[in-house]
């Protein structure tokens, strides 16, 4: 085998294995959220950042629906985007401001950087 075969494989080999990694569910990294998905509620993950002003602009409209009507059995779960690195790669988020949501435990929709509270709570109507 030559060079170039060698790293040809290797670096299918790599990619492949990275992949793998990032398949797994958002059960395996993120503590409470299979259980959550077990019962059947929907899930919203939020990725914001103390410094990002779009982050808590979102922080109150997001508070406000989960403690009203149709959201309240909806079940959220803050991710940290400065100190929870592992859980970004997993979700593959690249940006603070995110929201991802879930339904029956897999991602249905994912918004970032919209603060907006007519579109956040349509974007969370789509789990229900």
């Amino acid at each position: 085998m030559n060079r170039r075969q060698f790293l040809a494989s290797t670096s299918a080999a790599l990619l492949t294995a990275g992949l793998a990694s990032n398949s797994a569910s958002a059960a395996e990294f993120i503590p409470g959220f299979d259980d959550a998905a077990a019962r059947g509620v929907p899930v919203l993950v939020h990725v914001t950042a103390p410094w990002c002003e779009v982050c808590q602009a979102q922080k109150p409209v997001v508070a406000r629906l989960l403690g009203t009507g149709d959201f309240k059995s909806m079940k959220k779960f803050d991710v940290d985007f400065d100190s929870q690195k592992s859980v970004l790669r997993k979700l593959k988020v690249q940006s603070q401001s995110t929201m991802v949501l879930f339904k029956d435990g897999k991602e249905i929709d994912r918004s970032v950087g919209v603060s907006d509270p007519a579109r956040i709570e349509a974007f969370l109507r789509k789990a229900l």
